[in-house]
């Protein structure tokens, strides 16, 4: 934000940390002794009071800074970022790639800015306050621009994120590290509910663990358990899925993990839940099934290894030709309007090209 929104203007120094544009993998030990890999990536969006406390929540950061990146001078302050010195506001976050993949926190990115404006966001207006991710790990560049890929496909103008190497980075006055921690009523450029999201935001394809078995037993229906950890048939058509097409997504009931779309949904008459294809491929397994004298492809969640159901080829040749037949009761409906709400917000992408249309 402005001047007169609320930041002071100072000249505190602060070290320059030169970063080499390599890899930035440590490890440390945590109290539990699990060894824990921290990753760092650097993402301007607008004021950073407010992306600084948008990430410090997310579950598998570990550490969030702000401070000004990608400028002229190695030593800033302040009032040399407004005085037109080129540094962009900038949050530096450490994560854990084992808990959160970089494909995920831009994901959360790009929640809480405005891709398409260039060198603005919220009622922030200068080249200080553009849209940016500056990496270190060169690795990290073809992902950055996948997931940028992927963002176009939103937007009919040009995205106005610029993408570049860490060329330098000087953590903030002492006054602006967790500024809306400690003035929980300063000014803020992102939506409140951006931040409840934030806190209950996993990735899909990393947080996703079934409880013990005692607790499953506990928490599932017998039919229910049956069909996921004894590899039950439930009846065709009496059971609640298979005519069932509201917009939203299916998660493993076991877990939580997101599985399939109502976009991928189809009628097939089976009397089971059909779906061309699975929101990932990298969300389940397939099998080889011999049981019964018949050779199947067997349909498991990854995280809970639950049992699913089966894949066969009489799907719809325009959507691949594949049915993912399901049993209903090893999913939970979690529908559109509810996603944001129960944790799922990062999958509303599913439905953007339903918008435009």
């Amino acid at each position: 934000m402005q001047e007169s929104q609320g930041k002071q203007k100072g000249r505190y120094v602060m070290g320059f940390f030169r970063h080499q544009q390599k890899a930035t993998k440590k490890a440390e030990e945590s109290e539990s002794g699990h060894v824990v890999t921290s990753k760092e990536i650097y993402l301007a969006g607008g004021c950073f009071w407010g992306t600084e406390k948008y990430f410090s929540v997310v579950k598998g950061v570990l550490a969030t800074e702000a401070g000004y990146a990608n400028g002229t001078g190695d030593q800033i302050t302040y009032a040399e970022v407004c005085q037109s010195s080129g540094h962009a506001e900038t949050v530096k976050v450490s994560y854990d790639p084992q808990k959160i993949r970089l494909q995920f926190l831009l994901q959360l990115f790009y929640e809480v800015i405005d891709p398409v404006a260039k060198n603005r966001q919220g009622n922030d207006f200068g080249i200080q306050y553009r849209s940016g991710i500056y990496y270190t790990d060169a690795a990290d560049r073809e992902i950055i621009l996948t997931s940028l890929q992927e963002l176009q496909k939103r937007y009919t103008e040009p995205l106005a994120i610029e993408v570049q190497p860490l060329q330098n980075y000087c953590p903030a006055e002492t006054y602006h590290q967790g500024y809306l921690t400690k003035n929980p009523g300063g000014y803020c450029h992102i939506r409140k509910e951006k931040f409840s999201q934030a806190e209950k935001a996993e990735d899909p394809l990393l947080s996703y663990q079934p409880p013990e078995q005692e607790k499953l037993k506990n928490q599932l229906t017998e039919l229910q358990y049956q069909v996921t950890q004894n590899q039950a048939t439930e009846p065709a058509f009496q059971n609640e899925y298979y005519n069932h097409f509201r917009q939203g997504i299916y998660v493993d009931i076991t877990t939580g993990e997101p599985l399939f779309s109502s976009d991928d949904k189809f009628a097939s008459g089976c009397g089971w839940p059909s779906f061309s294809k699975p929101i990932s491929k990298e969300r389940i397994q397939e099998l080889t099934d011999h049981k019964f004298g018949m050779q199947r492809v067997e349909v498991r969640s990854k995280g809970g290894n639950a049992h699913l159901g089966h894949v066969f080829f009489d799907g719809p040749a325009a959507a691949g030709g594949l049915r993912y037949c399901i049993n209903s009761a090893a999913l939970r409906f979690i529908a559109k309007d509810k996603m944001a709400e129960e944790g799922y917000g990062s999958l509303l992408a599913l439905f953007w090209e339903d918008a435009k249309q």
